[in-house]
């Protein structure tokens, strides 16, 4: 279909959806149900779109239109097109994908991402010294299982799915860096506490010796070098990096600043991220009124300092008002998803200039006082602050639920878990927020002139306030 007529089937599509946020009689309909019916038929006419395989119709993107994520000024691109993002997280999957019994997981998982219109997973590229290791020692690796990794990648881009590959954990699972410092040791140096990670130069030039081997490996089902793949979307230094020896930020910041360069050195292609949970440090302490409590300040993080190192492209942060605020769950808990939220997008507007990623956000069954309609609640406060920004062109470009699992991977749920095929009004907000995006995602006025001499009027529409 020519690029025009699909935008005009898409604009249409997103006044019926922007209407229906009006709770309004619109063209004579009253409801859900029928608004939903009219975005049905709306979209099953568009080639681009299927209700009968969910947001997307996997066959009918072109190989042409995969291409590198981009940025530009505050927002995501591909082929000079808005890229706003509806994703999860499945950390595990490189495991699974190095049994051949669970193997089949992965592909459920992605399968059932893409029915519901997400577009970016964020999982680990690294499992360093544990069981089923990918890199067994400094420089070390199992084929297999960096086969499992190649598999993942594989497996992501048939279902459409872009991802965020993270190179080390903070935490001790899957390795991170006290399996760093425990090689260093081993090799006889000598250390005495875990964030050595971020300051020996032994222990930096192993942690870049792994990012080497990753980003210039070929990938044995697709024959793609990972540092020329579009389906991966970025390059994450660390999960959650904090340097609690040092609460100046100072000896994070060194290692930021040195290994986003050195990333970048490799792979000019492909975005970078820190990683970060967002905390606010000493740099911009009339913004620590932000943080959930007053630890935060004192982690080694620096939310804008640490963004303002030369080759980070984008922000992240990370959002457990139940870990950070109070286990148990109350409505405090949407008031601080809301403030930090809105913070964390005014200041990648105002001093960063460039967008945020909310990489991780959830809440535990595991908490007091949990029930699914809290959990329902909290995903729609993340989801309508980020159209709040998105209909404002601003810096708030996607969130990334913490987490999503297929049937029968329970076993590995740590609270969090979602599991689309028992969470029907869970599966509904994520589809409509992923119809909302993909509208937005088609918006005619980046690359099709059609409308032009309409357009400030289609915009008043668009933006409305009670959007």
């Amino acid at each position: 279909m020519d690029t025009c007529k699909r935008c005009f089937i898409l604009s249409s599509a997103f006044l019926i959806i922007f209407f229906e946020n009006l709770g309004t009689n619109v063209f004579g309909f009253n409801g859900n149900e029928q608004i939903e019916t009219m975005v049905e038929e709306v979209l099953d006419h568009s080639p681009h779109f299927s209700t009968r395989q969910g947001i997307y119709d996997m066959e009918d993107v072109e190989d042409d239109d995969w291409q590198m994520v981009e940025t530009k000024g505050n927002q995501f691109v591909v082929n000079d097109q808005p890229f706003y993002v509806n994703g999860f997280n499945t950390y595990w999957l490189m495991a699974f994908a190095a049994d051949q019994s669970t193997r089949v997981k992965v592909s459920e998982l992605f399968q059932q991402a893409s029915s519901v219109g997400l577009t970016v997973c964020r999982t680990w590229a690294f499992n360093d010294g544990q069981w089923r290791a990918l890199q067994k020692s400094p420089s070390v690796y199992d084929e297999e299982v960096f086969k499992a990794l190649d598999f993942v990648v594989s497996e992501a881009k048939k279902y459409k799915i872009r991802l965020i590959l993270s190179l080390v954990n903070n935490w001790d699972a899957y390795g991170g860096k006290a399996q760093y410092v425990k090689w260093g040791k081993a090799a006889g140096l000598n250390l005495t506490t875990d964030d050595e990670f971020f300051s020996h130069s032994t222990l930096r030039s192993y942690y870049k010796a792994h990012v080497k081997a990753v980003l210039n490996r070929v990938n044995a089902f697709t024959n793609i070098t990972y540092k020329d793949d579009p389906t991966i979307f970025a390059w994450e230094l660390m999960n959650e990096p904090r340097c609690t020896s040092d609460p100046s930020g100072d000896t994070l910041q060194s290692w930021i600043a040195e290994m986003a360069v050195y990333v970048k050195s490799l792979d000019a292609k492909h975005l970078v991220e820190i990683g970060l949970e967002g905390f606010y440090g000493p740099s911009a302490p009339a913004r620590a009124q932000f943080n959930p409590n007053s630890y935060a300040t004192q982690v080694g993080t620096d939310f804008i300092r640490n963004h303002q190192a030369l080759g980070v492209d984008f922000a992240s942060v990370h959002i457990y008002a139940d870990s950070w605020i109070s286990q148990t769950i109350s409505d405090a808990h949407l008031q601080f998803t809301t403030s930090w939220m809105e913070a964390h997008i005014e200041d990648a507007e105002k001093y960063l200039g460039m967008p945020v990623i909310f990489s991780e956000f959830g809440v535990s069954a595991k908490d007091p006082g949990y029930n699914s309609s809290f959990r329902d609640a909290l995903i729609s406060t993340v989801y309508k602050t980020l159209l709040n920004s998105t209909k404002k062109g601003g810096s708030g470009a996607g969130s990334l639920l913490w987490q999503l699992f297929p049937d029968g991977t329970d076993y590995m749920d740590d609270g969090y878990a979602i599991v689309l095929a028992k969470s029907p009004s869970t599966t509904n907000l994520i589809s409509l927020h992923s119809t909302r995006l993909a509208i937005f995602n088609s918006m005619c006025s980046w690359k099709c002139r059609w409308g032009c001499k309409k357009k400030n009027a289609f915009e008043t529409i668009l933006y409305h306030d009670d959007l």
